[in-house]
């Protein structure tokens, strides 16, 4: 049987940084971008956000409340967003596992303001054959019950799902349910770990 491909998306699809977001929220504010950003990097609110403890509404009062942002909900989700590029040698890699009829899919803890944004302004995301969030599940990777709906959307187990994230404690986690699991370090890297196992284990 043909394996499934499971893609992580930041760091392995698109880039990001926090940085952009929070020159720009910082600007509306009342704290620097070097306070806004150690302030999202330690404050629970982002988790709260994309494991669905949070709405949308209530991650921006909490951040409107905490930081003194000045401006709406439209203009703070327009800054929070945009702080994605593509990485192509990965986007191209998926493409290719497509057109040779493989199913991929996505698999990222995330929150409804990035999908949406990356969904208007990266075409390669409509390519995919589903899609798990973080925020829509209620639960985050490493947690069992994201990989269980993984499980159950592609509608199958273990070794015929093979698995790319940047994070080793995500990979750990797939590995343990006996998935094909890429630590993704560099496109090449990637590329030649799943082009050994086609050739070796799904002739």
């Amino acid at each position: 049987m043909a394996p499934v491909f499971i893609f992580d998306l930041g760091k392995v699809l698109v880039d990001f940084d926090y940085t952009i977001a929070a020159r720009k929220v910082a600007a509306r504010s009342a704290k620097s971008p070097a306070d806004l950003h150690a302030f999202l990097g330690s404050s629970p609110l982002l988790l709260e956000y994309e494991s669905g403890q949070l709405t949308r509404q209530g991650f921006y009062d909490a951040i409107r409340a905490a930081i003194g942002f000045k401006g709406d909900l439209a203009e703070f989700g327009s800054f929070f967003a945009d702080i994605f590029s593509e990485m192509p040698a990965t986007i191209a890699l998926q493409a290719e596992l497509r057109q040779r009829g493989f199913k991929t899919y996505i698999f990222s803890n995330t929150n409804d303001l990035a999908t949406e944004h990356v969904q208007r302004n990266f075409p390669f995301f409509q390519n995919f054959d589903g899609y798990i969030y973080s925020f829509e599940v209620g639960a985050v990777k490493p947690q069992a019950k994201i990989y269980e709906a993984m499980e159950t959307m592609c509608g199958r187990r273990g070794a015929d799902l093979i698995y790319i994230d940047d994070r080793p404690e995500n990979i750990a986690a797939g590995a343990a349910r006996g998935w094909r699991a890429i630590l993704h370090e560099s496109p090449e890297k990637t590329r030649a770990t799943i082009t050994a196992w086609l050739q070796d284990d799904f002739k």
